[in-house]
């Protein structure tokens, strides 16, 4: 596994294969915090959400008759779909390692790309230890959700691109799973913008990264308690950790209802229906952030939509065909 991440050839290898996703604005945030508001549409990229940038690269990355063997990797959904579309464009087999109690809409999604899935009950079993014994009866590469230098730069082109339509940034907030976004986008941020603050947010039923950057090394085992199954990575690992505590400044928590809220008021005043882990970022905003934005420019990673639409109804507690009798309280985007 290569140990450098190298953000030229992410780009190159991506471009013309990953979605440039426009950069929306909205009224009422801006109204609401006093600030201007960008929204990165990363939940607009293949497969629903901002891994297919990772996945791609670190896939492109292998020599071709390495790649030829075969991809496996463990995911819980929007990785899993990720490698799984990558490996179908290379047109080369991937296994995906999922827990059994994953979304049906990921599961479904994935096998879709062609992947085989093999379930694990994630109470009583690891993954990797699956995953390590099919490497050892196979020759496949694993590419992990996170903790890998190409999947990190394939994450960063995202920030490129934020670069150079929105210019210079004051804050970029960004909701944190594994670290992998938040590390490969900060790395480049760092780099153009070295005063832009740069804000994690993690679910309250899934602080690993909050814990481990308190305590200065990756934890082992995290406590998952959340709505927000794509922010709840089992453990934090040394590689990706180690690039967030350099480009980190700040980590702040939202609730589950926090959340919620976020998501019924993108549906309903945006058209944007957005999983939990997708508008963290907004809840953080309209939650601990709210008064600390004043005339900042700051932007924000929509980092995923790939939720069915009963659990999406369900968990904002609105009938989504009601959305558009609420016409006058729209805000209208413009890509910049």
């Amino acid at each position: 596994m290569p140990t450098e991440i190298d953000l030229d050839a992410a780009t190159a290898r991506l471009a013309g294969v990953a979605r440039r996703t426009p950069v929306l604005r909205s009224r009422l945030l801006d109204e609401a915090l006093g600030a201007e508001i960008h929204l990165k549409a990363e939940h607009l990229q293949h497969t629903g959400a901002f891994k297919f940038r990772g996945a791609f690269n670190a896939i492109a990355a292998l020599e071709s008759n390495i790649r030829a063997r075969g991809i496996i990797t463990y995911s819980s959904g929007n990785h899993a779909q990720a490698v799984a579309r990558a490996a179908q464009i290379f047109r080369v087999p991937a296994t995906v390692v999922m827990p059994n109690d994953a979304p049906s809409s990921k599961r479904q999604a994935t096998e879709s790309y062609g992947a085989t899935i093999v379930t694990y009950d994630r109470f009583r079993e690891r993954r990797e230890d699956i995953a390590e014994a099919i490497l050892a009866e196979q020759h496949f590469t694993l590419i992990p959700p996170f903790d890998h230098p190409d999947v990190i730069a394939g994450q960063s082109t995202c920030a490129r691109e934020l670069f150079e339509d929105s210019g210079p940034l004051d804050q970029l907030i960004v909701s944190v799973g594994g670290g992998g976004l938040i590390a490969g986008v900060g790395s480049f941020i760092r780099q153009k913008f070295p005063n832009c603050r740069i804000i994690g947010v993690e679910p309250e039923g899934a602080k690993g990264l909050t814990d481990s950057l308190e305590k200065g090394y990756p934890i082992k085992s995290v406590e998952i308690n959340t709505i927000a199954d794509s922010l709840s990575p089992p453990f934090h690992l040394p590689y990706s950790f180690s690039i967030c505590q350099k480009v980190i400044d700040q980590m702040v928590l939202v609730s589950d209802i926090q959340m919620q809220k976020a998501m019924k008021f993108m549906g309903i005043h945006h058209k944007l229906i957005l999983e939990p882990a997708g508008v963290a970022a907004i809840a953080a905003l309209q939650g601990p952030l709210k008064n600390k934005l004043k005339n900042q420019t700051t932007v924000v990673i929509l980092c995923g939509a790939n939720i069915d639409m009963d659990s999406w109804i369900k968990l904002t507690n609105i009938n989504f065909f009601q959305i558009n009798l609420i016409n006058n309280i729209m805000t209208r985007f413009q890509p910049i």
